[in-house]
């Protein structure tokens, strides 16, 4: 499996969805940036803002990442 290093911080949580098919979220606010290895599997998109990984249960995450698009788009391609 290959990781890659990222510096991610507060993110957004999608557990799923109620019964009127509106995503169940919890966003969680957190001070500065901590430096994670996230498996490349689990990376779906990028954005401006935004890393959106999966969970091993179904969850989506959406966290900020440090750093600009086009060195994160940089690592990738490594």
């Amino acid at each position: 499996m290959k990781f890659i290093e990222l510096k991610l911080g507060s993110h957004i949580v999608v557990h799923g969805y109620d019964k009127e098919n509106k995503e169940v979220t919890e966003q969680v606010i957190v001070e500065g940036f901590s430096r994670k290895l996230v498996a490349l599997s689990r990376i779906k998109s990028v954005s401006e803002k935004y890393i959106l990984t999966d969970y091993i249960d179904g969850r989506w995450i959406y966290w900020e990442y440090d750093g600009t698009f086009e060195a994160v788009n940089e690592l990738l391609k490594k």
